[in-house]
């Protein structure tokens, strides 16, 4: 790992002060030219850069940035877990996703694993774009765009479309679920609860019609995924 000094600036962004960011890319061209972009701006200071996750894993808590931008294609361990990990670890350090191509499923992984944005990297984001980023997520924004935006909605309404049928089940129907769960088998399920095969039957029929699934994988995935 390379340690970049900090250096005194005149600040341009009073209002978030003066903000110290760390940089995980493996690529060095890639590396080098955001160390020398983040540089360059007035109340910027990038004080660490990484070439993988194990080295940011192991550093970057130590140093507890203000922002890390991080790469989402990295050699061995991912940058979406990084972020998850280290998100864990400095709950105040907002992270900006690295990115090639603007990959909707991928770039909203990242999202649910603790980043608040993204930024295609390389000469795919001008200096204008990353400074803008950073700033954003400073004063508590998230830099994205319309289709990752609509994705987040889509998601959180299908969260609570789970949630609303999962308290329409009956007590005897989370029961049921749950030993479902544990891999038992109707007359497992039928013994333990001291009902009949066919009770449990009707039960799963119930199970799957509330929670808009058609076989027994679905519905505990379902419940295994709330």
């Amino acid at each position: 790992m390379k340690m970049i000094s900090a250096r005194p600036k005149v600040l341009d962004a009073p209002d978030v002060g003066l903000v110290r960011i760390s940089v995980v890319e493996d690529d060095s061209l890639v590396r080098e030219q955001l160390i020398h972009q983040l540089n360059r701006e007035a109340g910027f200071t990038v004080v660490s850069n990484h070439r993988s996750a194990e080295d940011a894993l192991e550093e970057i808590p130590k140093i507890a940035p203000d922002v890390v931008l991080m790469d989402i294609n990295l050699p061995k361990m991912s940058g979406i877990d990084c972020v998850r990990r280290l998100k864990s670890e400095l709950p105040g350090t907002h992270f900006i996703m690295l990115t090639i191509y603007e990959d909707a499923d991928v770039i909203f992984k990242s999202l649910l694993a603790g980043a608040v944005g993204y930024l295609l990297k390389g000469r795919s984001a001008s200096r204008a774009q990353i400074i803008d980023a950073v700033l954003d997520a400073m004063r508590g924004g998230s830099p994205l765009n319309s289709l990752i935006a609509r994705k987040i909605v889509q998601y959180f309404h299908h969260q609570q479309a789970n949630s609303e049928a999962e308290h329409r089940l009956s007590q005897r129907e989370h029961e049921v679920l749950e030993l479902l769960s544990k891999g038992l088998l109707y007359k497992e399920i039928a013994d333990a609860l001291g009902v009949t095969i066919e009770t449990i039957r009707k039960h799963c029929h119930n199970i799957y019609e509330k929670l808009q699934v058609s076989s027994r994988t679905e519905a505990v995935v379902k419940y295994l995924g709330r």
